[in-house]
């Protein structure tokens, strides 16, 4: 067989049909990566090889029988096979002798293409900013893919005496099975993927992202073995001789048995840095233990797409199928275009139809031959499961960050996301969130944002008072909120909550200690005086290891209000402008319930001590920025001030606490108190809780929606003077799945992918000379090959 490889590969290095074929490809590939801007990595804008290994298949289902097609049909058509027959050599030696000599063409072939992974290499930012393991895994995934169709080129070149015709076969037959079998699935609209599991694609993605599963790896041998066996079976049948049927069955048995043991027991292999597609532990007991089928539609769909949503659409569907690897059949999902071949009034009601749903568009501005075309997308996801479903928010987006950090950050937060919904779906019953009532909180029309999304998440919400819900009751809930209060709490109802906390409930305190309200303001001529507020908490919050300050928050870092500047010909002049006392509050804390949340809007927000208490951790999530300071009440405010315009200096200062989580066991604050009156039902006191979790923030309105002049809610964390969304509603959904929850879900959002960009200054400087470079160096090594083997030829053969 060594005689045989050796032969091959001397035969091909000394044609110049086999230099002209490699040097297509090359020349090919180089134009496609690096000249073509639809598919250049340089405008692409990120340090990898995706592109390589996206096209690469295209190219070498011509590369490869181009290769092989004169491999056996040359042999026989010329009578020199029969030859080798009548050598001391079987027809397997002969076979893989030759396979194996086109297996290492096919290396020889793309050992020129690690000239683009030093470009990447070089051009990162900072350089070496690439990851090489992912490189290493995705190459190992293109050179199994490179040994499959080889094999279905020997078996092209085994059927017939003509090259040109082992060539055709072998082309369509290398199309056939990397794209036919998910082209059936599509026309017979079959949704059993069992059907995309036969063909190479299914398997080619997941291997050419850096992962190596055992599964994919028996896929690649058994199709590479299978053909290798019909080619054999061909010779056979053309010489006449007999099939020698125990070693076919004892072949297609071992393939078998290799299928089964790879599903069985699979494993696999991350190669990238950060181990970016290794599902959690988590995650896969979760899917390892579904009970019912899981259906995920996502609706990021379209070709046209800038490079980072291409990014995130690629990263969703890697996340998706990583997740149906452990599933055993019971995830599902599809990637649609929701708006594809519809006219304008379908569309229209298609988008009402998902905002119905929770899923919110997004315009995307889509660069065109005329220039920039609006597009409205959907980079959202519906998680159903019988006749419950969630929605997912693609998305991610935080103030102050570029594009492609957002991107990165919404990434990250895919698993989460997707871990969460399927979660709330399958989960046996809904959990149960509480708000208060009876202390003039929050009105149900101002919480309404709030509890339908919460609803939407797979919560129920109600409303309940401390005053006359039995304790049995209470402790049903799951969470607890208690959403900006305004009138005392009795000790009735503190010691109800207090206990409800002992046995281990949660609890989300919203609240105001400083009364101050912006129609207040406006309504008494400009001018509010701030004074505290009587609401019989402060022992209770110190006792579990927090104070609530009488002050007020002024922060450069704000929003806007309207504020009528002047008239003009009768008309009010009406003036967006600053408003210190609206702090904008961007997380800097790397706790899952707040990394990478956007800006958090607030209204008149106060500051928070964090006592030393034993038994109790305290982690603060949401600070002011270095630029604010405190006013303590009472304390006059005037709209006047919106006319000066603020010394930074006079405001830096430390950041102030806003919100802060408590976790661990909790002393009553009625531990060697009596019992109040009124109870009217037996508890058992507990005079220590059991492990609890509560969250403190100081500012009432954080929960707060905003109402529009018709009276309808407007979104949750929505301003709908400045037009823009903040990030309070994802607090709030992060807070109820961090205390309602598997605690190890909400683990996933510390997952970290680092973010490998181009250098942009370099690319524009020097992108002619980078692609030139690719496109010439390549086909330089070839050459310089090429012209060395020739020089040894003719100096061996001299005469």
């Amino acid at each position: 067989m060594y005689q045989i490889l050796k032969k091959e590969i001397t035969a091909y290095l000394s044609s110049l049909v086999a230099y002209i074929t490699i040097g297509a490809f090359l020349l090919v590939m180089g134009l496609l990566l690096w000249v073509f801007p639809e598919s250049s990595i340089l405008d692409y804008g990120y340090a990898g090889l995706d592109g390589l290994f996206s096209t690469a298949p295209y190219l070498l289902m011509f590369l490869i029988p181009a290769i092989t097609m004169r491999s056996l049909a040359e042999e026989r058509r010329e009578g020199t096979f029969e030859l080798l027959a009548t050598r001391p050599l079987t027809n397997t030696q002969i076979v893989l002798g030759k396979y194996l000599a086109c297996v290492v063409l096919l290396l020889f072939t793309l050992l020129p293409t690690l000239f683009y992974y030093y470009t990447v290499y070089q051009l990162g930012l900072p350089v070496g900013n690439v990851d090489t393991g992912g490189v290493i895994g995705s190459y190992i995934g293109l050179f199994l893919l490179g040994c499959a169709f080889t094999a279905i080129g020997i078996f092209a070149s085994g059927v017939t005496r003509n090259q040109i015709i082992a060539f055709v076969i072998a082309v369509f037959l290398c199309f056939f099975f990397y794209s036919g079998f998910d082209s059936l699935g599509g026309l017979f609209s079959l949704q059993d993927s069992s059907i995309q599991q036969l063909g190479i694609t299914e398997h080619y993605q997941s291997v050419s992202r850096g992962v190596l599963d055992t599964r994919d790896l028996a896929y690649f041998i058994i199709l590479s073995a299978l053909f290798i066996l019909l080619t054999l079976f061909a010779l056979i049948r053309q010489q006449q001789r007999k099939v020698n049927v125990k070693s076919l069955v004892f072949s297609i048995v071992g393939m078998a048995i290799l299928l089964v043991l790879a599903n069985l027991g699979f494993t696999r292999f991350d190669f990238t840095k950060e181990k970016r597609y290794t599902i959690s532990q988590v995650s896969r007991d979760m899917m390892d233990s579904l009970d019912h089928p899981v259906t995920i539609t996502v609706f990021l769909k379209g070709d046209k797409f800038p490079s980072g949503m291409k990014r995130l659409q690629f990263a969703t569907r890697d996340m998706l199928s990583d997740l149906q690897a452990y599933s055993h059949g019971k995830l599902q999902f599809d990637i649609v275009d929701p708006l594809a071949g519809q006219n304008q009034q379908q569309q229209e009601q298609t988008i009402q139809n998902l905002q119905s749903h929770g899923v919110q568009p997004t315009n995307l501005s889509v660069a065109t031959d005329g220039g920039q075309e609006q597009k409205i997308i959907f980079p959202a996801a519906i998680v159903s499961s019988g006749k419950r479903e969630v929605p997912v928010n693609l998305l991610q987006t935080r103030e102050g960050l570029s594009d492609e950090e957002q991107l990165n950050n919404s990434i990250q937060n895919l698993e989460y996301a997707f871990a969460s919904a399927i979660h709330n779906v399958i989960s046996g019953g809904r959990r149960l969130v509480g708000f208060t009532v009876g202390h003039n909180e929050l009105t149900d029309l101002q919480l309404y944002s709030a509890r339908k999304d919460l609803f939407d998440a797979g919560y129920d919400v109600g409303r309940f008072n401390l005053a006359n819900i039995p304790f049995d009751s209470l402790k049903k809930i799951n969470l607890v909120v208690i959403p900006k209060p305004d009138k005392p709490f009795s000790e009735l109802e503190k010691f109800k909550l207090d206990q409800y906390i002992m046995n281990g409930g949660s609890v989300l305190w919203t609240i105001d200690q400083v009364s101050a309200e912006l129609d207040s303001l406006r309504g008494h001529g400009g001018e509010q005086l701030t004074f505290p507020k009587t609401l019989n908490l402060d022992d209770q919050l110190f006792r579990y290891g927090v104070r609530l300050n009488y002050d007020l928050i002024a922060d450069m870092s704000c929003s806007q209000i309207p504020l009528a500047t002047g008239n003009v010909g009768g008309q009010a002049q009406i003036q967006m402008v600053p408003w210190l006392f609206y702090p904008v509050f961007v997380p800097q804390s790397k706790h899952p319930v707040v990394k990478n949340l956007d800006g958090i809007r607030s209204q008149f927000a106060g500051t928070m001590d964090t006592l030393e208490v034993k038994n109790v951790k305290k982690t603060v999530l949401i600070t002011s920025s270095p630029y604010s300071k405190k006013l303590k009440a009472p304390y006059m405010l005037s709209l006047q001030a919106v006319e000066q315009t603020p010394d930074p200096r006079t405001f830096l200062d430390t950041p102030k606490n806003v919100g802060v989580l408590l976790e661990g066991k909790f002393i009553s604050d009625f531990r060697n108190r009596p019992t109040p009156e009124g109870l009217g039902e037996q508890i058992k006191r507990l005079d220590e809780s059991k492990p609890a979790r509560m969250i403190v923030i100081s500012d009432g309105d954080i929960l707060r929606n905003d109402i529009g002049t018709d009276g309808s809610p407007y979104p949750l964390g929505y301003d709908h003077y400045m037009h823009k969304s903040f990030g309070n509603r994802n607090l709030l959904l992060n807070i109820a799945d961090f205390m309602t929850g598997d605690q190890r879900l909400i683990s996933l959002r510390s997952k970290e992918i680092q973010l490998r960009l181009l250098d942009k200054a370099r690319v524009r400087a020097d992108k002619m000379l980078w692609q030139l470079l690719n496109t010439v160096c390549p086909l330089g090594i070839v050459l310089i090959f090429a012209i060395f083997q020739h020089y040894l030829r003719r100096k061996k053969y001299a005469v």
